[in-house]
């Protein structure tokens, strides 16, 4: 474990009188700052119970989730790791960080910008990172800080675990690989020698060392992405015998253009039996990491810090697992650039409630910024959330815009889709590479591409007025 650069603030504690309601930005600047318990779950989808999944066990996702409001349609700006994460940390979006891909630090095209752990931090919130919350390549790079910002912290925890030491055990599609190929393994051992039950640990000692101060405390556990590793019993949650394999329709891949296929060739390989065992693991994945939160709320619970501490709870990306015949992220579908978004603001009126307003993930720093009494940073992209979550009810934005890049020729090219109340609107390469249109209310499941129909042209030429256009 490596810590770094701890420095620790002191502040007041403001005691309330009785429980008290979600408050606007001015009323909890009189009354007094929330903490921040920010926690990302690396490549987690909606495959959750508390998003209508049956099989998944996900009870501490669940218990966010009756603590605060549960957003529905929640979106993502780019369907990959670090692209979406220095969106969201920096509340601006991919064109504007200029992070496409896995491999660029964001302060190499914006070194001035404040951060969202920087901006609480500059407020005098103590700060620290346990885990992955910044990119850094799963598994390589677990144990180190790999794309992290220094000057958004004053401690990080890196941790690793038994999971990482015994990767010569793991099975993938193509022996050795693992960040970028499905791979799996039942581990032998407990929860507590896995990396995410390390970070676990270590941010309920931040809690409890630091619950009389204000903080900005961000968890980010490793898992589901792969590869899926979990000790033994979470698999056993979860037999073959009931794991659903969603289907696709003989020529489905004609019907969607070339770009919006990312199949790739050791995947298309996989028989029935390959592919439950892939869904098993990354089923239990998911329920392993929920372990690991549950003991952190557990935490929050005992050190009576539900009372002054705002819960995040969210992913970076959607994941897809063969729906549209696809594995993981870095689509335009619903499955990749939707994220599951749970939010619990201490003393809400709306706890255990959901929201069907179109949200983005940049929204996230503006909100934040605005329940502990602060101004938001002029320069941000989102939309501050408050209002949502005083009044679920209300229709939230317009529409959500999600980008991804395809190397074509050697030539990087733009996807973008945009999703509103009732359509997903896709174009590649402006159109030129093809389009695609998705009616929600008649196809959620976005299977009927409706792009060359011609009684939706007039649909689409409306569409496209919401996205940007590369080659103006």
């Amino acid at each position: 474990m490596r810590y770094s650069g701890f420095t620790c603030m002191l502040s007041l504690i403001l005691a309330l009188c009785g429980p008290y309601a979600l408050m606007q930005a001015g009323e909890a600047a009189q009354s007094g700052r929330y903490n921040v318990l920010f926690i990302i779950s690396d490549d987690l989808n909606t495959n959750l119970a508390t998003y209508g999944h049956q099989l998944v066990k996900s009870p501490n996702v669940d218990r966010v989730a009756r603590w605060g409001l549960r957003f529905e349609r929640a979106y993502c700006q780019f369907p990959l790791c670090n692209p979406s994460r220095a969106s969201f940390l920096t509340g601006m979006r991919p064109d504007r960080t200029r992070v496409y891909d896995n491999s660029v630090h964001f302060r190499e095209n914006i070194p001035e910008c404040v951060t969202l752990p920087e901006f609480f931090r500059r407020k005098g919130y103590f700060t620290a990172r346990v885990g992955k919350i910044f990119h850094y390549g799963v598994p390589t790079q677990i144990g180190t800080s790999g794309l992290d910002d220094p000057q958004s912290w004053d401690l990080v925890v890196n941790p690793r675990g038994r999971d990482k030491d015994e990767e010569a055990k793991i099975f993938s599609l193509i022996p050795g690989q693992f960040g970028g190929t499905l791979s799996w393994l039942a581990a032998d051992g407990t929860d507590e020698e896995q990396t995410d039950g390390i970070g676990a640990t270590e941010a309920i000692k931040l809690l409890e060392k630091h619950q009389n101060e204000r903080f900005f405390l961000a968890v980010g556990f490793y898992r589901p992405h792969t590869p899926y590793v979990a000790p033994r019993k979470y698999f056993d949650l979860y037999p073959l015998d009931k794991i659903i394999v969603p289907s696709i329709p003989p020529g489905y891949f004609d019907t969607i253009p070339k770009l919006a296929v990312t199949l790739k060739k050791e995947e298309a390989a996989m028989d029935e039996n390959l592919k439950k065992q892939a869904i098993q693991a990354y089923y239990a994945a998911i329920t392993f990491m929920d372990a690991q939160l549950g003991r952190v709320l557990d935490a929050v619970e005992r050190l009576h810090l539900r009372d002054n501490t705002i819960i995040v709870m969210t992913s970076d990306h959607g994941y897809h697992m063969h729906e549209h015949g696809l594995w993981q992220k870095r689509t335009l579908f619903e499955e990749s650039t939707r994220v599951p978004l749970l939010i619990a603001v201490p003393g809400t009126k709306h706890a255990g409630k959901s929201t069907r307003a179109i949200v983005e993930m940049v929204d996230l720093y503006p909100t934040l910024a605005e329940l502990c009494g602060f101004q938001p940073p002029a320069n941000l992209d989102g939309t501050s959330l408050v209002s949502i979550l005083n009044n679920p009810d209300i229709p939230g934005k317009q529409a959500a815009i999600t980008q991804v890049t395809r190397t074509v020729q050697k030539q990087i090219v733009f996807g973008y889709t945009v999703r509103t109340a009732r359509w997903r609107y896709t174009e590649w390469d402006d159109g030129n590479q093809g389009k695609e249109l998705y009616d929600h209310e008649a196809d959620p499941q976005e299977m009927r591409n409706l792009a060359n129909d011609p009684q939706y042209a007039q649909v689409m030429v409306e569409l496209s007025k919401l996205l940007p256009k590369r080659n103006k």
